[in-house]
């Protein structure tokens, strides 16, 4: 009798120690195959069962969530709705996350472990508090750019120029991010209607869309010129025809302004001659104009800010005819917002160019700095001596030139426009641009850059200008960072 208890106690034993072996191996070995199965809900009813951490401009939170009572809990909330936008994305229980909310995801969602107190210790499938993520932005500057903006089909990008702090970042039209966070039918209905609109306001225009950028570009085809000894002096004269045959072909460029025939630089600058810029391009070469181009940030795929920024194009393979068309922003040449921000920065900071960031720091909940962010290593752009001169050209358009809606009582300012057409046989309405810098009077650096695109197909094609249209807004940003 005892043998037979002492087997049946083995093979308890045996029991025992097969359960726990199928135990881990469920919970160790395969865990990540459950943690993705379709079926499996428990990873949702987790990560909505408690509130997700805010994004913050300043000290005020732009995001919330609320309670739903259901069995996903807690849906996002988005108390400036179309405001902030371009920069939160959206949080939504049956599309996913995107900008802010998708690069950020672990810290506001609560899984990333160095939210735990104990990080070294915590495991990496602990869910802690949500955490928060402290943003870059001026909250002055970014309602600026979006009431300037108005009803306007457009963008406007602006930062920091000594450290690339992102300070506004704003595309219109917008939407409201909260129509999209639960997963009823009015979150179904909210997305096939957003998603069908023709005026595509979930595109992120500041960071995600590409334009011609016109005659904004001449600012990086002057400095090529400059550092490539082409130009020398900005008031000698050049020889530049009026209309410009493009190099091995028929076709004659002319220009909007007159006086444009062998016009100095300085005043080519000033009234944006084409002829004049374009053949500059030419004589600079492709060589100097791709590698300053680059430099500007022109061709880079790996830009993240940190959500990924479309990367802004300079055809490095052009004909002649062709590098003189994307000298002026014509042809293939293609910009962001961001990007020409990015150009007029590094003529404010001496020719350095300082990457932009948009997250400045993120913290846990009670508010404890997690990690912290700050400038990234500068690339010298141009020879600080060209950058003194492409400041002179810069100030010259705001002061006496087609930028002069621009200028601000108490700071100098410099700036371009630019007039971008597109379309078949340039059959568009053109798009309206302006980059500029501000440095007021007491402030020993330039506080910020701006870079303004307008797209408005209701215009007529000769009521939109940069000076006319995007200037304005850009001095309004300016304004709201410098307390003017």
């Amino acid at each position: 009798m005892t043998k037979y208890i002492r087997y049946a106690a083995f093979f308890c034993v045996l029991l025992l120690a097969a359960l726990l072996v199928n135990a881990a191996r469920v919970q160790v070995v395969q865990a990540g195959s459950y943690d993705h199965n379709p079926a499996n809900r428990r990873p949702s009813i987790a990560r909505y069962h408690q509130p997700r951490g805010n994004i913050l401009v300043g000290d005020e939170p732009v995001t919330g969530s609320s309670d739903s009572g259901e069995q996903l809990r807690y849906e996002r909330a988005y108390p400036y709705g179309p405001l902030y936008a371009p920069v939160t994305g959206f949080s939504s229980q049956k599309y996913g996350t995107t900008l802010l909310e998708h690069s950020e995801d672990s810290v506001l969602s609560g899984t990333d472990p160095m939210l735990s107190p104990l990080p070294l210790w915590n495991g990496t499938r602990a869910r802690n508090p949500g955490g928060n993520v402290v943003t870059t932005l001026d909250r002055d500057a970014q309602e600026a750019a979006f009431e300037g903006l108005g009803a306007r089909k457009g963008a406007v990008a602006a930062i920091e120029p000594t450290t690339g702090r992102i300070l506004a970042l704003v595309s219109t039209p917008s939407y409201d991010p909260s129509e999209l966070s639960g997963n009823g039918e009015a979150v179904t209905s909210a997305w096939a209607r957003l998603n069908d609109d023709p005026e595509k306001p979930m595109l992120n225009r500041a960071v995600g869309q590409t334009y011609p950028p016109g005659s904004t570009f001449k600012v990086v085809t002057a400095a090529a010129a400059l550092d490539a000894g082409v130009v020398r002096n900005l008031d000698r004269r050049t020889r530049s025809p009026d209309p410009y045959t493009l190099p091995g072909t028929r076709t004659r460029l002319t220009n909007e302004a007159g006086g444009c025939a062998d016009a100095p630089v300085r005043m080519a600058f000033e009234w944006s001659c084409n002829t004049v810029f374009a053949k500059l391009g030419v004589d600079t070469g492709a060589e100097h104009m791709l590698a300053t181009a680059q430099a500007f940030g022109f061709n880079d795929r790996r830009l993240k800010v940190p959500f990924p920024v479309a990367p802004s194009t300079f055809d490095a393979g052009a004909d002649r005819a062709q590098l003189a068309l994307s000298s002026i922003g014509q042809f293939n040449t293609r910009a962001t917002p961001l990007q020409m921000a990015m150009v007029a920065a590094a003529v404010a900071n001496r020719g350095q160019l300082r990457p932009p960031y948009l997250v400045d720091r993120t913290t846990r909940g009670g508010g404890e700095t997690v990690a912290e962010y700050g400038p990234r290593p500068a690339r010298q752009v141009m020879r600080p001596s060209t950058a003194v001169r492409m400041r002179e050209l810069m100030t010259d358009v705001v002061r006496e030139g087609t930028g002069r809606k621009a200028a601000i009582r108490g700071a100098t300012v410099g700036g371009k426009t630019g007039t971008a057409q597109h379309g078949i046989g340039n059959a568009g309405v053109p798009y309206a641009w302006f980059v500029s810098w501000a440095q007021a009077d007491d402030d020993p650096e330039a506080k910020v850059a701006v870079a303004v695109v307008v797209e408005d197909a209701s215009a007529d094609r000769g009521d939109i200008s940069g000076g006319g249209d995007a200037a304005p807004i850009a001095r309004a940003v300016m304004e709201a960072v410098l307390g003017l």
